[in-house]
């Protein structure tokens, strides 16, 4: 079981979280606060795999709940869940040791994919936040694992596309037509290969040599006229 907090200062929110995640066999909602006072508090007594935090909060936000706990070395991944959509709350979000941003407007099977990719140790993006990151990556200085991007096979360069897209695992094994487990199997795959931690670095590493969104992926990394 993968053990889940909700911190939100909305009533309404936590309890449509609740009815989400209720509903998956292999996620369960262990603890909840309304304020970044209390977070830390039941944090601290609960310590569950990942915690969907609000940014916006009374007293602690959650920018300072997320900072507190990696400095306390918390082993709670952070998945930031808000309805802000600014780039320099994602920068700071990520800063104070967020695993990932998602938006609240997400869908129910995004939010689920993004937990479990989380508690797994995967980094978690909304597509939209996705993009720009990584095309504000894309102009700095290459990184030494460029080109092992020729290393991957054709199924591995597809896959590594779509999740350029933003996609999920679902998402990509429905465009692929295979099934998620597949999905996990190519996406370690490619980490490995790619000598990266998480699937945002992989994406980087995508946009970088010509991968992303816009055009098809080939062995050496530039996309056919």
């Amino acid at each position: 079981m993968i053990r889940v907090a909700l911190v939100d200062d909305e009533e309404l929110v936590r309890s449509g979280l609740r009815m989400i995640l209720g509903t998956e066999p292999d996620l369960d909602v262990v603890g909840e606060a309304a304020d970044g006072t209390s977070a830390l508090t039941m944090l601290a007594d609960t310590t569950p795999d990942v915690v969907l935090l609000d940014i916006r909060m009374p007293g602690l936000d959650g920018l300072e709940v997320a900072s507190r706990l990696a400095s306390a070395g918390s082993p709670t991944r952070i998945v930031v869940l808000t309805t802000f959509d600014h780039d320099d709350l994602v920068h700071a979000a990520l800063r104070a040791g967020a695993s990932g941003y998602l938006l609240k407007d997400a869908p129910a099977a995004r939010l689920v994919d993004a937990i479990r990719a989380a508690a797994a140790g995967d980094a978690v993006l909304a597509p939209s936040v996705t993009r720009r990151i990584v095309n504000e990556l894309a102009r700095r200085p290459d990184p030494p694992h460029t080109g092992q991007l020729a290393t991957l096979t054709e199924r591995e360069r597809e896959v590594l596309t779509l999740m350029a897209e933003g996609c999920s695992n679902a998402e990509v094994g429905a465009r692929l037509y295979i099934g998620e487990g597949t999905v996990k199997t190519h996406v370690a795959r490619i980490l490995t290969k790619l000598g990266v931690r998480d699937r945002l670095q992989a994406v980087v590493l995508a946009y970088r040599a010509g991968h992303g969104p816009n055009g098809s992926p080939t062995a050496n990394g530039r996309t056919p006229p």
